[in-house]
């Protein structure tokens, strides 16, 4: 497939330029645009994590409205609608890609004992509800530890920063001692990686942004 227009949906504006650097990176000279929309995310919150059939909709229809604004290819951006992204994608006639995807198919390689750690929990269900059924795919067996970093998101929201990193970083230590590969349930987390010390840093810790421009780069 020759990929020249990729259409990127989004539930945080924060992640446009993450996304633009990496499709600058992997992807030069196709021509990107952007459909940002937060409240999904807040609708779920809201909803203690249900993803109703209000989100289905909804992101049915940015998906169409993508593909009728010249997407050869859609990517979603957030975790916490993966089940919505999939069911999307059957709607329309172009490529859709959920954004974890690929980095659930490298953990899952990567060894038996899976970590996926997220600071929201309508973000961890669906990342470890996916990364067990490409287990399934991939026959492979799989031992799943999902952790929660409390209060990150809250402190993410405030404004305050340091507290979210300081958390997700505490977090990321304690779990590496536990598994053989982690996932990064969410695109703000990866930074946190950037700050730890390569002793802190005991089994590789995946995020999705950078594994999702590449498999669209291969898949070309």
């Amino acid at each position: 497939m020759e990929l020249k227009t990729l259409g990127l949906i989004h539930t945080s504006a924060t992640l446009i330029p993450v996304f633009q650097q990496l499709c600058q990176q992997y992807l030069p000279g196709i021509t990107i645009f952007n459909i940002v929309d937060d409240s999904l995310v807040k609708n779920i919150i809201a909803k203690n994590g249900e993803v109703g059939t209000s989100i289905y909709k909804r992101v049915a229809d940015y998906v169409a409205s993508a593909e009728d604004a010249g997407a050869d290819y859609v990517l979603v951006t957030c975790s916490s609608i993966g089940a919505a992204v999939e069911a999307a994608a059957e709607k329309v006639s172009i490529p859709v890609l959920r954004v974890d995807q690929p980095m659930a198919d490298l953990a899952v390689q990567a060894g038996k004992r899976v970590g996926v750690i997220a600071t929201l929990q309508t973000t961890l269900e669906p990342t470890s509800d996916l990364v067990k059924r490409r287990a399934v795919l991939a026959n492979k067996e799989i031992e799943l530890t999902a952790k929660l970093c409390e209060g990150a998101f809250d402190a993410l929201m405030s404004g305050d920063t340091a507290r979210h990193d300081t958390l997700v970083a505490n977090a990321l230590r304690e779990l590496s001692k536990q598994v053989d590969v982690i996932l990064l349930a969410q695109a703000s987390m990866a930074r946190v990686v950037d700050t730890l010390s390569s002793e802190d840093k005991k089994v590789p810790i995946v995020a999705s942004p950078p594994n999702a421009i590449q498999y669209i780069a291969n898949s070309q």
